[in-house]
């Protein structure tokens, strides 16, 4: 069990509380076993993107509710949240706030060990990545590029680009883009 797991499962508990739902009616809403949505709660289990997407509708909210730091311009590194896309293996934390007209958007992003190649789908017309930790390989128009800790590349998101984790290690990058990626 993980800060981040616990973070997302509390904040779905409290919301789902504060409902007066119960904790089958609520699985029940989002497709999800009671046993799945209590580990949830729970912090031991983390959710797909399309359970959280489940588990939004079931609550009324957008999930950017769970996923995204509180109101303000502060994030605090112990109230992350972390979640996953279907067919990738990394794991993603807003960093920025999604509600507004923000003209950026940065995400930290998990890539464990062997990740292969991922290629995701993004509105933002310009982006900038900086690995923090780890190794990537990152490929831009066919040309790879191997990025390590404190390196930096930027880059127009219609140039064909693709990043991969082929270290032995995880790999944390922070992505900016403008103006947002999902």
């Amino acid at each position: 069990m993980s800060k981040f797991d616990t973070v997302l499962g509390t904040r779905i508990r409290i919301l789902r509380q504060r409902q007066n739902k119960t904790l089958e009616k609520t699985a029940l809403a989002s497709g999800l076993s009671k046993g799945y949505l209590s580990q949830v709660e729970r912090g031991r289990a983390l959710p797909s993107l399309s359970a959280l997407a489940g588990i939004s509708s079931a609550l009324g909210v957008a999930m950017g509710y769970f996923l995204g730091p509180e109101k303000g311009s502060v994030t605090r590194a112990d109230h992350r949240t972390y979640f996953g896309l279907d067919d990738s293996g990394s794991l993603f934390a807003r960093l920025t706030n999604i509600d507004g007209d923000n003209q950026m958007e940065a995400i930290l992003v998990r890539m464990p060990p062997g990740q292969k190649r991922s290629e995701i789908a993004t509105r933002a017309s310009e982006q900038l990545i900086h690995v923090l930790s780890g190794e990537i390989t990152l490929t831009l128009e066919c040309r790879d590029f191997l990025l390590s800790k404190g390196d930096c590349a930027q880059y127009k998101s219609k140039v064909p680009h693709a990043w991969e984790n082929s270290s032995q290690g995880e790999a944390t990058i922070l992505w900016i883009g403008t103006p947002k990626l999902l």
